[in-house]
């Protein structure tokens, strides 16, 4: 039968968003079932936690509480998130699961914690090539930007439009385990998007107009260091003893830059495959390009503040009260910083969704408390609670101290 999800280049990413959206909201409810049916049948007693995926984590321990969760939780990935943080009194609707990912991913990308590496000059991240025993905590990173994708949360990650590549290749996990996953054709402008010097050296090597082999003096082997330590790779069988010549250096930079991409973080790549699709496993991923599933994992780093400033809904005030005047006032005048700790403290996140700020549905409601309290908000449902400041001096400094204080939760 006709569908036209077998057109995919005539649907809109949010359309495409939607159907994924759709998608994993059965996925949940069938999990969700079946659990209930199993406890059922074994004739125990229900409860409504075995309905969620339950991430319990201390702020302190952040990343390994939160890898223990995951890989203790692997059979309950695909029901719906809730996320506690030991300690606090914040019961999650969506907010607490939004800043549970913004934390989690600045502490798992950061350079020290080594498992990937951030290229200055093109502002992504890689991952880093070294060697080591076990590859399990790739799959979780995988898993937990699958888990994103799943309950429509968008991440703070820069990688470059390469690894989305790597990711539908191929877009449904093969059955045979022995089938190569991850690998795509890589060119040299794949590389410039990671790391730009080093491309620029190559592409200068194909358009030198000397002699390769005499000037050079290269060989088709690469050097890696690794823990203070030179390792040598060759790129073809005896490569260290096959010079680069003007015949051969095209063949020499296609090898080096699949090398780069494709071999020497293999096994990084496919454990993060793999934990990605255990979560995003679906044919609706068959809709989606490249670019398209960067969109839907990252959304926009652009804000529009006059465009969230046209969509704001208010409760409490009009759009034409002095309060609501002096606030846009205040924010459109924010530094970039301001504005994403604006929308962080808002919303729990500083990133823009694929329909654009429309699509946050951010509402500002009038406290009725004293002006010398601070803003509120509640992030599971967008909603910033503005009391009603005298004079807009007063209005952008109680606003920078609640946005620039913001990390945890509590109830009245």
């Amino acid at each position: 039968r006709f569908s036209f999800c077998q057109y995919p280049f005539i649907i809109s990413i949010a359309a495409k968003k939607l159907i994924i959206q759709r998608d994993s909201e059965q996925q949940m409810i069938s999990i969700a079932r079946q659990s209930l049916v199993d406890k059922v049948s074994r004739r125990q007693k229900p409860d409504m936690n075995m309905l969620f995926l339950n991430v319990k984590v201390r702020r302190t321990h952040l990343v390994s509480d939160s890898l223990d969760e995951l890989a203790r939780k692997r059979a309950d990935l695909k029901k719906k998130l809730k996320v506690t943080f030991v300690g606090e009194a914040g019961l999650d609707m969506g907010g607490l699961t939004k800043e549970w990912f913004l934390l989690l991913i600045r502490q798992i990308f950061h350079p020290d914690y080594g498992m990937f590496t951030y290229h200055k000059d093109s502002h992504c991240h890689w991952f880093s090539s070294f060697k080591c025993d076990n590859y399990s905590e790739f799959r979780l990173v995988g898993a937990l930007m699958g888990l994103a994708v799943y309950n429509s949360i968008t991440l703070d990650i820069r990688f470059p439009p390469c690894c989305y590549k790597k990711l539908l290749s191929p877009p449904i996990v093969p059955c045979d385990h022995n089938t190569l996953i991850g690998i795509c054709d890589v060119t040299l402008e794949d590389l410039f998007q990671i790391m730009p010097e080093l491309a620029h050296g190559l592409n200068e090597l194909l358009s030198y107009e000397g002699n390769v082999e005499e000037d050079f003096y290269s060989t088709f082997q690469v050097f890696q260091e690794e823990f203070g330590v030179i390792k040598s790779y060759n790129l073809k069988p005896n490569g260290d003893k096959i010079p680069v010549t003007n015949q051969n250096r095209k063949e020499y930079v296609q090898l080096y830059v699949d090398f780069l991409l494709n071999k020497s973080i293999y096994k990084q790549f496919a454990a993060f495959y793999y934990g990605f699709h255990s979560v995003c496993a679906s044919y609706a991923l068959l809709l989606l390009r490249p670019e398209e599933v960067e969109i839907l994992v990252c959304g926009s780093p652009e804000l529009d503040m006059s465009a969230l400033q046209r969509s704001t809904q208010y409760e409490g005030y009009q759009k034409t009260d002095l309060t609501i005047r002096y606030f846009w006032d205040v924010v459109l005048g924010f530094s970039l910083d301001l504005q994403k700790k604006l929308l962080h403290f808002a919303t729990g996140s500083d990133r823009v969704p694929v329909g654009g700020m429309a699509d946050l549905n951010f509402k500002i409601s009038k406290s009725e408390t004293s002006t010398n309290w601070l803003p509120v908000a509640h992030t599971c449902f967008n909603q910033l609670c503005l009391p009603p400041y005298k004079n807009k001096k007063e209005l952008k400094q109680k606003l920078i101290i609640g946005i620039s204080n913001a990390e945890g939760f509590g109830l009245e």
